[in-house]
């Protein structure tokens, strides 16, 4: 069955989150938010770019610090309101300058901070 990027289902904005997950290791990387024209940037370079809210712009993720993420492979979630991207990451994921963007544990009602900034 061919794919067609209209069944998807994003929200008011036209933005459907997109999580980031190391292909090799099943790592969580991020989440971010893609629009119709991220994802077509994406499927057809292989590099996966998002739509900056903050920014109102595309990013292609590594553009600046170069670390970038290649896509391995690309699911649907049964709703279809949601991405997750398998991706070989080159570098830290997280702007933190961490391999993830979730390295904060909540546990007994406390923070616990699991990684420290790569070097």
């Amino acid at each position: 069955m061919a794919f067609d990027p209209a069944s998807l289902k994003y929200d008011d904005r036209g933005l459907i989150p997109a999580i980031a997950q190391d292909h090799a290791s099943g790592e969580v990387l991020m989440m971010a938010w893609m629009n119709a024209e991220s994802l077509a940037r994406t499927l057809e370079t292989g590099v996966v770019t998002y739509w900056s809210r903050s920014r109102q712009a595309f990013w292609a993720k590594g553009e600046t610090s170069g670390h970038i993420q290649r896509l391995t492979d690309l699911r649907i979630d049964c709703d279809r309101d949601c991405l997750l991207l398998l991706v070989d990451q080159t570098g830290p994921a997280c702007h933190t300058n961490r391999r993830s963007c979730f390295y904060t544990a909540l546990r007994g009602g406390e923070e616990e901070i699991l990684t420290q900034p790569m070097e």
